[in-house]
């Protein structure tokens, strides 16, 4: 439907998306089947025309809207849709100024498209998937022979050298590792002062990209001579393990929830329900998922106010958790896909 209404973007995900190459100074815009366009100016020409194969490539030089205005013009359109997040006050002022059309705002334009994975695409996510557990594999191994002793950053630091594969990959996004109390901040920076000691609970939520497309994994952990990131875990500690039992029960009871059919919320809620019951409702402060593909975090999202119904293709995140301030936290994280109806735990298919 969206593919034969004329539209405009500059998104970068969103512009690979629809032509196979991107750069950070473009304007894609289609008008139909076989009319579209890629501006951009003289740095990026060669290479968009040797990728680009769908869409004429035009230097724009200088002044990509310009051009853009130029082409809407002759083409004489009635309307085009954008997405209003993409473009600033002043770039669609410039853009849409004394322009007899109109401008749809869409939001989310090209992620809405996006939220069906094809085949191709779900080879690719399962491959980054695939990828980020080799990675969480040996960031164990590192942290089981050099961890001890070092900081937040000091992990950090290597965790980003591993998960980049010596730069054949890319990052998914910063990763995040977490020590005790700092664990209980769902996106905690990395601190100079939390030192790695056996017995510490350690968070890390780590992905990587593989031909741009991302994985997303979260583990919690004790520190100790034989740790992995499997999601069976022992904590000496009784009430970590009540959490981390607590945290792992709402993850099964959203999986076991998921089917095509069901509401994005009917999966949160199944998620929420059991940390609630449990004592914990309070704690677990972030919805239960969010989808994963070009973006690290794209639709559909699982949360409580999502009325978006689960459909064959999509594939996103179930990592409920549960962070106590000043003492630890808990998250648990994996992508599903939908395949045949039902819900594929790719990180747990990872070979």
């Amino acid at each position: 439907m969206h593919k034969l209404k004329p539209y405009i973007a500059q998104n970068e995900n969103a512009l690979y998306y629809e032509c196979g190459f991107s750069c950070d100074n473009a304007l894609f815009l289609r008008f139909g089947t076989n009319e579209a366009y890629f501006l951009t100016d003289g740095r990026y020409v060669a290479e968009a025309k040797e990728n680009i194969k769908n869409a004429e490539v035009i230097d724009a030089k200088k002044d990509l809207i310009k051009k853009a205005r130029e082409i809407i013009k002759k083409a004489h359109l009635k309307y085009i849709i954008f997405d209003p997040l993409e473009f600033s006050v002043a770039k669609f002022d410039a853009l849409s100024k004394n322009l007899n059309i109109t401008f749809i705002p869409q939001k989310n334009f090209s992620q809405i498209k996006r939220m069906i994975k094809s085949k191709d695409e779900l080879n690719l996510i399962s491959q980054a998937v695939h990828e980020g557990k080799k990675a969480f594999d040996k960031f164990c191994v590192f942290i089981r022979q050099e961890g001890i002793d070092k900081s937040e950053e000091e992990l950090f630091f290597n965790a980003e050298l591993i998960f980049k594969h010596k730069g054949r990959l890319g990052l998914s996004f910063a990763p995040i590792i977490a020590i005790n109390e700092n664990a209980a901040k769902p996106h905690a920076l990395p601190s100079t002062n939390k030192i790695l000691k056996n017995g510490d609970l350690l968070l890390l939520d780590a992905g990587v990209k593989y031909q741009r497309y991302c994985s997303d994994r979260t583990r919690t952990i004790e520190m100790k001579n034989s740790a992995t990131f499997e999601k069976t875990q022992h904590f000496k500690d009784l009430f970590r393990q009540k959490i981390y039992d607590t945290v792992l029960k709402a993850q099964r009871a959203a999986i076991d929830t998921i089917k095509v059919g069901v509401k994005a919320s009917e999966i949160d809620k199944a998620a929420r329900d059991v940390i609630e019951k449990a004592g914990f409702g309070k704690y677990f402060i972030h919805s239960t998922g969010h989808g994963v593909g070009l973006d690290i975090h794209e639709l559909p999202v699982i949360s409580p106010y999502a009325d978006t119904i689960i459909e064959e293709g999509m594939v996103f995140t179930i990592e409920p958790g549960i962070y106590l301030p000043d003492n630890f936290g808990v998250r648990i994280e994996d992508m599903i896909a939908i395949v045949e109806g039902k819900a594929e735990v790719l990180n747990e298919n990872a070979q």
